[in-house]
């Protein structure tokens, strides 16, 4: 029996993607597909206000009604911002994601909204292999109970508000010794969140297969203070500086909470993963050679001349 219920998960402030909800609903229709629609909003937990009540989503939550382990596959439209919010919706229901690029760079997308269609027969065509990739946990903790969480498919970041300044972060990772590192901040990232702003970091790429996380301390205020990369079989926990009240967790930057110097933050493996559809076989390298401009050849330089 082939797919009879399709998610879209759209980003509602771009024109393009809400044409091309109507324009993909009304073909699946034509494949007497069952559609259901969402916003990629959906999947942004916020920020709570400093002086407010924590509140949060358990991570088996965060879901829109409909989108459920029946769903065939969720089509999502917009940029990378879209797809990190659309992969906490679906990861923990199993659903594989076609990621439609509306936005800029769109290095999570699979193709263009101009291939759209194509894109969508393929699929419901069984013509796709599925990429998974490793996601994090993330757990606030408060006199051991737990005041928010997330599901995170980029990185996790800790640093001080306003940013600037150097904390002093300690990190314990499995049963190694704690250590102290001085920083204005710190990023914990997955293999897709290598090529996000822990590549900006100065963090390496790391291919999506690769069964590890890094940590990557932001502007560290010590040369012996570089990132690390470490088995993602191994729970990290991050206990925030003791001497400052402003500091915020941000994850794949678009939800997070305060942190207080008594809290403690642990980060840990997700058994949720998420699942990427691909029309063709995965080319990491081609990937960072169309986005990034990695390895692409160099120049020769031009024959020297004379000078009159």
């Amino acid at each position: 029996m082939g797919i009879t219920k399709v998610g879209i998960i759209y980003n509602d402030t771009k024109s393009s993607a809400l044409r091309a909800v109507k324009d993909l609903t009304e073909l699946l229709e034509t494949h007497h597909c069952q559609v259901h629609l969402t916003t990629g909003r959906n999947g942004i937990l916020g920020f709570p206000n400093r002086t407010g009540p924590v509140c949060y989503t358990p991570i088996n939550q965060v879901n829109a009604a409909g989108f459920d382990e029946e769903m065939g596959f969720a089509i999502v439209l917009g940029g990378d911002g879209t797809v990190l919010a659309a992969a906490r919706q679906l990861a923990p229901k199993g659903i594989p994601q076609l990621n439609i690029n509306t936005g800029h760079m769109g290095f999570l997308t699979e193709t263009y909204l101009g291939q759209a269609h194509q894109a969508v027969e393929q699929v419901l065509a069984g013509e796709f292999r599925c990429e998974e990739r490793s996601m994090l946990e993330v757990y606030v903790l408060r006199k051991q109970e737990r005041v928010w969480e997330a599901l995170v498919l980029n990185e996790a970041v800790v640093h001080k508000e306003p940013f600037t300044g150097m904390c002093h972060f300690e990190v314990k990772i499995g049963l190694h010794h704690l250590v102290d590192i001085a920083a204005d901040g710190l990023i914990i990232a997955t293999p897709t969140g290598s090529t996000a702003y822990a590549l900006s970091a100065g963090g390496p790429v790391i291919t999506p297969e690769v069964q590890v996380f890094q940590v990557v301390p932001i502007c560290p205020h010590s040369l012996g203070a570089r990132g690390l990369v470490y088995a993602d079989s191994e729970p990290l926990i991050l206990y925030p500086p003791s001497n400052h009240e402003h500091v915020i967790l941000s994850t794949d930057g678009s939800s997070g909470c305060f942190v207080l110097p008594t809290d403690h933050i642990e980060i840990s493996r997700s058994p949720y993963r998420t699942q990427i559809i691909r029309l063709k076989a995965p080319e990491f390298f081609e990937m960072l050679r169309e986005k990034l401009g990695w390895g692409l050849p160099h120049i020769a330089k031009p024959e020297s001349v004379e000078l009159p």
